[in-house]
């Protein structure tokens, strides 16, 4: 890699969750110290560089613990701005949330984020679709993936001087290439399991088929959370009328398991967790759920579909890791601060994983801050 002046802080990977770090580091005036090092960048498209496949909406699938509640409810707040403030250039946008149980309905979680969604309210069970036990509505949001992503590039690189490097790193030490550099984020998502100096071995890929469609008269987000399946489907803001309809999780390497078309059919297969291909019997199953889940708009409504996608959620035992860490690098200690492992809740947990990333390294950034005032 070669170095500059910009590397100062150096970021590697450039999907949500490094291009959340870069922001909220260059809020703090720190944007022409950073250097975002990735074999992807924002508007390539490949199965291993899973932000641009997401949904993406905010909503009940993460954990219940504390540190994913905060990550959401700051993710919330992070991206309800953008929707009020700058939602033609973020593509991000406030959207009427519909979300179901079947079983097993997280109350705790509920009851945490019923404080700070807009418009929360509890579906009276007269209204619920059979089977299910417990429903909800809100304002939430949703995020054109794609194009969200190639926003922050642009701000980033463009307002605030971020420099971005196409390179794929034979290891983590190689960040620290240049002399220059302090600190380096370890935001690589699915690599953190076999990338030489992290070697995670708790991450796994979760493997995702989603559907692309045009359907212009959905325009809320439904989620149904099933016994054995999740069911979504997720407008996409200014995009003439498309909407991704999911989906699978389907957890690990390799595996077999057994994938509900309908709750009492089943096919069962080897796959493998980051298995690119996409299946028509997968995408049978993914028109099948939503159309019955939501008929007016997608049964009875025009009903378009555009293209099928796999990715590979970066999913991590334990959940996501977000802490700091010394590395040994030319025999000399350096700081490195992990963040990755959000599997399939990076653009809702991202703003907050970053701001937590950014946090356990205040100290040294403070005297990025102040050596960058003196220069003044």
């Amino acid at each position: 890699m070669a170095s500059s002046s910009a590397d100062t802080i150096v970021i590697v990977g450039a999907g949500i969750i490094g291009l959340d770090v870069a922001l909220v580091l260059s809020k703090r005036g720190l944007g022409r110290q950073i250097t975002i090092v990735a074999e992807h960048l924002p508007g390539d498209t490949s199965p291993s560089y899973t932000s641009p496949w997401a949904g993406c909406n905010l909503s009940c699938i993460s954990g219940s613990d504390q540190k994913a509640l905060r990550w959401d409810q700051l993710g919330y707040a992070h991206l309800m701005n953008l929707a009020t403030h700058n939602e033609a250039e973020s593509f991000v946008s406030k959207t009427q949330s519909v979300e179901y149980w079947d079983a097993n309905t997280p109350h705790d979680k509920i009851k945490s984020i019923s404080q700070y969604l807009e418009d929360f309210k509890v579906t009276p069970k007269q209204d619920l679709p059979q089977g299910v036990e417990f429903g909800m509505t809100c304002t939430s949001v949703t995020v054109n993936a794609p194009k969200h992503l190639i926003y922050l590039y642009s701000l980033l690189k463009d307002h605030y001087g971020v420099r971005f490097v196409r390179q794929k790193l034979p290891s983590i030490q190689a960040a620290y290439a240049s002399p220059r550099t302090r600190l380096v984020f370890n935001c690589t998502g699915n690599a953190a399991k076999t990338l030489p100096g992290v070697e995670d071995s708790k991450c796994f890929p979760t493997r995702g088929q989603v559907v692309l469609a045009r359907a212009p008269m959905m325009r809320k987000n439904v989620m149904r959370h099933g016994r054995d399946y999740e069911t979504y489907i997720i407008p996409r803001p200014q995009s003439n009328g498309n909407v991704i309809l999911g989906g699978f999780m389907q957890k690990g390497n390799r595996f077999v398991s057994d994938f509900h078309v309908k709750q009492s059919e089943c096919v069962n297969r080897i796959f493998l967790g980051s298995d690119p291909s996409t299946y028509g019997h997968e995408t049978d199953s993914i028109v099948s759920r939503t159309k019955e889940l939501r008929p007016q708009e997608l049964r009875d409504g025009p009903c378009e579909i555009l293209a099928v996608f796999a990715g590979a959620r970066p999913s991590r035992e334990g959940g996501a890791r977000v802490e700091r860490d010394s590395i040994s690098v030319g025999g000399s200690k350096r700081v490195l601060v992990h963040n990755y492992g959000a599997g399939g809740t990076g653009f809702q947990a991202g703003y907050g994983m970053a701001l937590d990333a950014v946090a356990c390294v205040d100290d040294i950034l403070k005297e990025l801050e102040r050596s960058a005032q003196a220069k003044l």
